[in-house]
């Protein structure tokens, strides 16, 4: 498949950082869905204060750069709840404060009670979380938006792989994330994808990163959607 689309800085720099963080590491994994993939992006590894704080930086600048309209920031549990209120911090830094909310896995029969925490949800929310794969938590944070009135915007993801849900001999034709934008319509922000990750093996000078081309243009040519 083709890496001629024009690069984009934002995204290239976040790849680079995730690669220089250890949160994008290649080799053989076994995702999700069941297959050897040769990259893993693994968003628990933002796992100290400076690696978060520049993560939600790329988070806002890809939702400033976006020019998407919107009011509140929310966060499904559990990666998503650090995501939002990482992305609303670095926001308020960059001149907009905006409200955040998240949800629990269970509802709490005391204190404040339910499963919704932080700003109540209004205007048009932006679902933050780190990539979609079956879509099942951005699914219900869906729903739960819409219970409360509010307008679901946008998904603001890192990483979108690009990839083709089902299994090797039933592949989908649509990628998870295409396949959530058409079931909800909704828009998929993601700061960086898969092209961008080609995109910065293919110009890498660095022998150790480039070396791992070969193996993941294949497998985008394999499952890419």
């Amino acid at each position: 498949m083709s890496t001629n689309a024009k690069p984009d800085a934002l995204a290239q720099d976040f790849v680079r950082f995730a690669v220089e963080a250890g949160v994008l590491r290649f080799g053989e994994f076994k995702t999700k869905a069941g297959r050897l993939s040769p990259y893993f992006f693994n968003s628990a590894l933002f796992d100290d204060g400076t690696k978060l704080a520049r993560l939600a930086e790329f988070y806002a600048r890809r939702l400033f750069a976006s020019g998407l309209a919107f009011d509140m920031l929310f966060g499904p549990a559990y990666k998503g709840i650090t995501l939002a209120a990482a992305t609303a911090m670095a926001l308020a830094q960059m001149g907009r404060s905006v409200p955040f909310a998240f949800n629990r896995k269970e509802a709490k029969a005391h204190g404040e009670g339910g499963t919704l925490v932080g700003a109540p949800l209004r205007g048009r929310v932006v679902i933050v979380d780190d990539v979609i794969t079956d879509g099942a938590s951005k699914r219900e944070s869906v729903e739960l938006i819409r219970q409360a009135a509010a307008e679901p915007a946008a998904v603001l993801i890192a990483l979108d792989r690009m990839e083709r849900s089902g299994t090797d001999d039933q592949l989908s034709a649509r990628s998870a994330v295409t396949d959530f934008e058409l079931a909800y319509g909704l828009p998929v922000i993601a700061i960086a994808t898969l092209t961008d990750l080609l995109q910065v093996l293919q110009s890498s000078a660095d022998p150790a990163l480039s070396s791992h081309l070969a193996r993941v243009a294949a497998y985008r040519e394999r499952y890419g959607a």
